[in-house]
C-alpha cells in the first residue's frame, strides 16, 4: 500500500515527527464542488435515460463515453477543487501525471458505473458486485488523486476513516444502481422529479465519501517545521475555472442529451406512425380482402365481382367479344342435407379450383353466392364460347370424393355476350340468369345463350306476376271451372273438380300451367289456393240451392303448401267447424309433391284428413309411382293421369298397366278414377276392368259453374245424359289443372 502512496498511521515515525493542523477550508469552493457533484450526477442520469433507448449499437457506445466523461468529469472536478479549497499548514503542490491518472481512474469507474445503471433487470447479487467494484473505482480515483499530493509533510491515513470512506463510495454506488433502476420504471410525469432528487442524492453520496476521506487524512512533518497557511487566491481562481470547465461540459452533455432525446423522440414518433400505418394498410387490406372476397373459396364475392367487371368491360370496350356465364351446381341442396354443410361447403371449394384450373389468368371467376357462379372471359366468337362452357361441365363431372363417396356433380350453365346482348354488367348479368333458368328448365346439365325470347318470357312473367298479385287483391279475374266426376255403377255424377282458370285483361282466358308457376315462385300461391278453397266453399251453397245436396268438389293443392305446416288450420279457418261441409271437399295432390318427403307428407296428409277432408293424389304414374311409399300414404282416392288412358284401346301393355293399378288401389281400400276419358270405347274398358269412376271430353269440358249448372242434366240421371256438345273451342282447356 505505501508504493501506492497509502500510509496508515499506525506506520508514521515515533520520534522526530509531528502531526499537523488540517488548516481551514474556503467555503466557496466547498459549496462550488458540492453542485460540481450534483450537476455531474443529474448529467448522468439523464444521458443513462437517454441511452437506455437506444436501439443503435453505435449510438450506444458514443452517449456511453459521454455519460461517463460527464459522471468522472464531475466527480473529479469535485475532488479537486475540494483540495483546492483546503488551506493546508504547509505548501502543496499536485504531481499532473498521478493527477491525469486519477482522472483516468474516475473515467474507467464512470464506464463501468453506466454500463451496469444502462442495464435491466439486474439480479441482486449483480447489483452489489458492481457497486463494490465502482465504489471501489471512486475510491481509488479519490486516493491516487491525494497520492499526486508534493509537500514536506507525509500523508498518513486513519485505518477506520479509510474504510468507512470505501463503504461509502460502495454505498453511493449502490444506491446510484437503484435510483437509476427505480427511475426507469416510475411514471413519465414523475420521472423528472424523480431524477432531479436522485441527483441531489448521487452529489450528497460523493461528496459525502469524498470528506470522509478527507477525514482520514493526516499530515506528518518533522519536528520544527515551519507552518503557515497557504495563499489561496490562485486556489480559487484555479478552482473557478476549473468548475466553470466543468459546468461548461456537464451542461453541454445535458443540452446534447436533451437535443438527441427529443430527436429520438420525434424518430421513435415516425417509426411509431409508419408502424401504423403499415397495421392500417394491412387492416384496410384486409378489410379490403373480407369486402371483395369470398372467404371460402377465395374468389371475388358478388360486390367484389361487380367491382371489377365493370373495371373489366371498360378495358375491352370495343375491343372483342366476351362471354359472361353463370354457373350454378345443380341438386346442391340435397348434398347440403344429406351430407352436411362441412360436406357442401368442400364441394364448393373443389368446383372453385376446378374452375381456376380451367379458365386463364386474366379471366374473372367469382362466387355470387350459395352454390351460384360467374365467369368472364374474353371469346372470339359464341362457338368459342360454348365450347369454353362445354369443357366446364365436362371438367366439372369429374367424380368428387366427399364423405367416404364418390359423387359426380353436374352443372347448368347461362350465357350471355358482350356487345351483343347488352353492355353494361348489370344487362349482362341479368341476361346471363335468365339464360340460367332456361338451361335448368331444360334439364339441367346444359349450356344456354340468351336470346330476346327469354327476355320476352321473363317481361311476361313478370307482368303476370303483377297482374295475378292485383287479381288475388282485388278478386277480380280469377274463376273456378268445373268438370263433372261420373261413377261408373250408378252412371250419375259423383263429384266436380274445381279447375283454376284466370280472365287476363290482355292475354284472355289463362290456363293453370301459365299462372300457378309464376304464383310459386314470387310467394303468391298460398293466396291463389286460399281463394280457389274460398271460392269452392260458396260454390257449394250454389250447388245446394240448385239441387245438388251432398254433391263433393275435387280441388287441386299445390305442393308448396303441401309441405308447410300450415295447410290443415287453413282448410279449418276456410270450411268452419261444419264437417258435413268438409266431408265434401277433396283434396288433390301429385304424386310428386307427396314423394319428396314422405315423413312430412303423411303427417300432413294425416292432419288433413283428421279435419273431415278427404285426399286424393293426383297424375298417378308420372312420378315414382312406389308402391312401397303409396301403401304408407292416408289416401281416399287414386286417380291414373290421362296419359295411360289415351293409348288405352289399342295399346294391350298399356291396359295391363291400368288393369294392374285398378287392382293395387282397390287392395288399398281406395277409390279410382281414370282422367281423360274421350271415347266409348276407353269407357267400355274401363267398366270392364273395375274402374270406379271416370272424367274427361267424353262427359264434357271444363266451363264455370253457372253454365255447367244451366247445361246438365239433374245429377240423379245417368252418365249418358251428361254428355254435350262443346259450345266454344275457348272451353277446350284440358281437363286437367
Amino acid at each position: 500500500m505505501e508504493q501506492l502512496g497509502i500510509r496508515f498511521l499506525g506506520q508514521k515515525p515515533e520520534a522526530g515527527w509531528q502531526i499537523l493542523d488540517h488548516g481551514r477550508h474556503d467555503p466557496w469552493l466547498l459549496v462550488l464542488a458540492c453542485l460540481i457533484a450534483i450537476a455531474g450526477s443529474l448529467g448522468t442520469l439523464v444521458i443513462v435515460e437517454h441511452f437506455r433507448y437506444l436501439e443503435r449499437p453505435g449510438l450506444r457506445r458514443a452517449w456511453w463515453i459521454v455519460g461517463s466523461l460527464c459522471l468522472a468529469g464531475g466527480v473529479w472536478s469535485m475532488h479537486f477543487i475540494s483540495m483546492l479549497a483546503m488551506q493546508a499548514p504547509v505548501a502543496i503542490s499536485y504531481d499532473l501525471p498521478t493527477t491525469l491518472l486519477s482522472l483516468l481512474v474516475a473515467f474507467a469507474a464512470a464506464l463501468l458505473a453506466l454500463h451496469c445503471m444502462g442495464r435491466n433487470g439486474n439480479s441482486p447479487l449483480h447489483r452489489l458486485s458492481a457497486a463494490l467494484l465502482i465504489g471501489l473505482g471512486i475510491a481509488a480515483m479519490h486516493y491516487s488523486g491525494m497520492a499526486a499530493m508534493r509537500s514536506e509533510a507525509v500523508v498518513y491515513y486513519s485505518v477506520d476513516l479509510f474504510i468507512l470512506s470505501i463503504l461509502v463510495a460502495v454505498a453511493a454506488s449502490l444506491a446510484a444502481l437503484l435510483l437509476a433502476e427505480f427511475i426507469s420504471h416510475g411514471d413519465m410525469p414523475q420521472r423528472k422529479s424523480f431524477i432531479a432528487i436522485a441527483a441531489l442524492l448521487m452529489g450528497a453520496a460523493v461528496t459525502s465519501m469524498h470528506f470522509t476521506g478527507m477525514a482520514a487524512l493526516h499530515l506528518v512533518a518533522p519536528e520544527g517545521t515551519e507552518t503557515f497557511l497557504h495563499d489561496v487566491t490562485n486556489s480559487q481562481t484555479l478552482g473557478l475555472i476549473i468548475g466553470g470547465v466543468t459546468f461548461v461540459i456537464i451542461v453541454f452533455s445535458l443540452v446534447a442529451a436533451w437535443a438527441n432525446r427529443k430527436l429520438d423522440e420525434k424518430d421513435r414518433d415516425l417509426q411509431h406512425v409508419n408502424s401504423l400505418l403499415e397495421q392500417l394498410d394491412s387492416t384496410q387490406s384486409s378489410l379490403e380482402k373480407a369486402a371483395y372476397f369470398d372467404p371460402l373459396t377465395n374468389l371475388l364475392n358478388r360486390r367484389g365481382f361487380n367491382r371489377a367487371f365493370s373495371a373489366h368491360l371498360n378495358e375491352h370496350a370495343g375491343s372483342g367479344t366476351l362471354a359472361v356465364m353463370f354457373l350454378d351446381v345443380d341438386n346442391f341442396k340435397r348434398i347440403n342435407d344429406s351430407l352436411g354443410h362441412d360436406a357442401g361447403d368442400r364441394m364448393l371449394r373443389i368446383v372453385a379450383s376446378r374452375l381456376q384450373a380451367i379458365l386463364r389468368e386474366n379471366d374473372l371467376i367469382a362466387r355470387l353466392g350459395g352454390d351460384e357462379f360467374c365467369v368472364v372471359a374474353q371469346v372470339e366468337q359464341e362457338d368459342t364460347a360454348k365450347s369454353l362452357a362445354c369443357r366446364l361441365l365436362q371438367h366439372m363431372q369429374e367424380p368428387i370424393a366427399l364423405a367416404d363417396r364418390h359423387l359426380v356433380v353436374t352443372t347448368s350453365v347461362g350465357i350471355s355476350l358482350y356487345p351483343q346482348d347488352g353492355t353494361s354488367p348489370k344487362e349482362l348479368l341479368k341476361h346471363a340468369d335468365l339464360a340460367l333458368y332456361q338451361s335448368k328448365a331444360n334439364g339441367r346439365n346444359t349450356v344456354h345463350f340468351f336470346n330476346q325470347q327469354l327476355k320476352q318470357k321473363a317481361s311476361l312473367e313478370l307482368q303476370l306476376e303483377e297482374d295475378l298479385r292485383t287479381a288475388l287483391q282485388q278478386n277480380d279475374g280469377l274463376e273456378l271451372f268445373y268438370q263433372p266426376i261420373i261413377e261408373l255403377k250408378s252412371g250419375k255424377p259423383s263429384k266436380l273438380e274445381a279447375l283454376i282458370r284466370w280472365n287476363h285483361p290482355q292475354h284472355g282466358l289463362l290456363t293453370p300451367e301459365r299462372f300457378i308457376p309464376v304464383a310459386e315462385a314470387n310467394g303468391l300461391i298460398d293466396m291463389l289456393d286460399d281463394w280457389v278453397l274460398r271460392q269452392a266453399h260458396a260454390d257449394l251453397r250454389q250447388l245446394d240451392q240448385a239441387g245438388y245436396q251432398g254433391l263433393p268438389l275435387a280441388v287441386n293443392c299445390s305442393a308448396l303448401n303441401l309441405c308447410g305446416n300450415g295447410l290443415p288450420q287453413r282448410i279449418a279457418r276456410i270450411f268452419g267447424s261444419d264437417q258435413r261441409i268438409r266431408q265434401r271437399i277433396e283434396l288433390e295432390v301429385t304424386e310428386s309433391a307427396l314423394l319428396g318427403d314422405i315423413e312430412h307428407a303423411i303427417e300432413q296428409l294425416e292432419r288433413i284428413r283428421a279435419t273431415g277432408v278427404r285426399v286424393a293424389i293426383d297424375d298417378f304414374g308420372t312420378g315414382y309411382s312406389s308402391l312401397a311409399y303409396l301403401k304408407r300414404l292416408p289416401l281416399d282416392t287414386l286417380k291414373i293421369d290421362r296419359c295411360f288412358i289415351q293409348d288405352l284401346a289399342f295399346c294391350p301393355q298399356g291396359r295391363e298397366i291400368v288393369r294392374a293399378i285398378i287392382a293395387m288401389a282397390h287392395a288399398l281400400q281406395m277409390d279410382v278414377v281414370a282422367e281423360g276419358v274421350e271415347d266409348a270405347e276407353q269407357l267400355r274398358i274401363l267398366r270392364a276392368d273395375g274402374c270406379d269412376q271416370v272424367q274427361g271430353f267424353f262427359f264434357g269440358t271444363p266451363m264455370p259453374l253457372q253454365r255447367l249448372l244451366a247445361q246438365c242434366p239433374h245429377h240423379d240421371r245417368a252418365m249418358e245424359a251428361w254428355r254435350w256438345p262443346t259450345a266454344a273451342p275457348s272451353d277446350m282447356l284440358g281437363s286437367h289443372s
